[in-house]
């Protein structure tokens, strides 16, 4: 936790309300890490930070709703014979980088544990609040499973840094989600479909019987948690929509019937298209083997229009960025891509209100009033103008705020 003990007031800046979509001159006032009011002419307490707002735009902090803070490399092999004394100090220079580009929150969608964000919240580690799942959870063979054909290991007993766990069977599924539950997870994650970085499995699998996922959702539901599920094709979505999944990873290749369902069940839509398009420039570069990089054409073209289909129909789209190794300087870029088929105001409450919503936290991150973590951004240009103010972090970026504390070094 980064709280300050000292006030903090932002003075005569224009102050974006996420759920109006404009802009408000007013003095922003942080005090014990929440925000105090957010008013014309407010009072400063005694030995309050100043900072003078003139000409600036302030924004809620960031959240990216989908991140591996321990992929250092796009081979998630590789993290099962990686001594966990190197992996996490990879993770801590990996959450550094996000918080001071912007990502005030994340959440992880494997392989961070109960540790790391215990560290980032005594002050221990600087980045993001962390929202993990600890590891995923796997049929044999599927996205979580990364033995290569030959090898004949158990699963679950090689390394200790890997991103998945192999669970078959409900009952065997209900335990894994009790596990990681009782490690302090924020959230289950499946693996419902094939995926990139998995070195066995096809895309256009489905993964997980409708019974497996169902005793997920259960598990998690009864610990007052909700399940997400990694998920390309319509067939393999839709299947998680209907046993109860709360948030859908990627979904590149849904269809009428998946908007459909989004939208009876309330769930939300975490596209990550800046992967693809990094993966495709530098994958090869940052580890992923040839094969898997092969895989990246059949999901980079349909994201997109995925995307604009989605917003369209009324489906709530969360930030989410999924990328690896030494991609990970691209996280922002995902804003000039959603800007392509959305409004940017719509971009920006991917990253603020909508990602609290999935997080379970609204009223209390991604939002810029009484009450809230004291999580900001100081702006020099307005991005409900141009979305690429956010893609373009280093050129707009003054200030990083979080838990009312500004951040040293993430400041231009």
């Amino acid at each position: 936790m980064t709280q300050s003990t000292q006030p903090l007031v932002i003075r005569n800046a224009s102050v974006l309300d996420v759920h109006v979509g404009t802009f408000s001159v007013a003095d922003v006032v942080t005090a014990d890490g929440k925000i105090r009011s957010v008013e014309k002419g407010a009072d400063a307490p005694e030995e309050a930070q100043i900072i003078d707002g003139t000409g600036k735009y302030v924004i809620p902090g960031l959240i990216d709703a989908h991140v591996h803070v321990v992929a250092s490399s796009a081979d998630f092999r590789s993290l099962t014979w990686t001594p966990p004394s190197y992996v996490y100090a990879q993770t801590a220079r990996i959450m550094q980088g996000m918080l001071r580009r912007g990502f005030t929150t994340v959440r992880d969608l494997s392989g961070a544990d109960f540790g790391l964000a215990k560290a980032q919240a005594e002050g221990l580690l600087e980045g993001p609040k962390l929202h993990f799942c600890g590891r995923a959870l796997s049929q044999t063979g599927g996205h979580g499973d990364m033995r290569l054909p030959g090898e004949d290991h158990e699963p679950n007993r090689k390394g200790c840094c890997g991103i998945g766990r192999v669970a078959d069977g409900v009952d065997a599924v209900r335990a894994a989600a009790r596990d990681e539950l009782r490690k302090g997870a924020h959230h289950i994650k499946i693996m419902a479909s094939g995926g990139v970085s998995s070195p066995t499995d096809r895309i256009d699998s489905t993964q997980y019987s409708r019974d497996e996922m169902r005793a997920a959702v259960e598990e998690a539901e009864a610990a007052n948690r909700y399940v997400a599920a990694h998920a390309y094709t319509a067939r393999a979505i839709n299947r998680a929509l209907e046993a109860g999944v709360r948030s859908i990873e990627h979904g590149n290749l849904l269809d009428d019937e998946s908007l459909r369902l989004f939208l009876e069940k309330d769930a939300f839509l975490v596209p990550t298209l800046v992967t693809y398009w990094a993966l495709k420039e530098e994958g090869r570069e940052s580890g992923l083997t040839e094969e898997m990089w092969a895989k990246v054409d059949s999901v980079l073209n349909s994201g997109l229009e995925a995307i604009a289909q989605a917003h369209e129909a009324g489906v709530k789209l969360v930030y989410g960025s999924d990328l690896l190794g030494g991609m990970h300087r691209h996280q922002n870029e995902q804003f000039r891509l959603l800007g392509k088929v959305q409004p940017a105001i719509d971009a920006i409450r991917a990253a603020t209100t909508t990602a609290a919503e999935l997080l379970g936290r609204p009223g209390e991150i991604g939002i810029t009033a009484p009450g809230a973590d004291a999580d900001m951004l100081v702006l020099t240009a307005d991005p409900v103008q141009d979305i690429a103010v956010l893609a373009d972090m280093a050129d707009h970026l003054e200030f990083v705020i979080q838990d009312g504390a500004v951040i040293p070094g993430a400041a231009n």
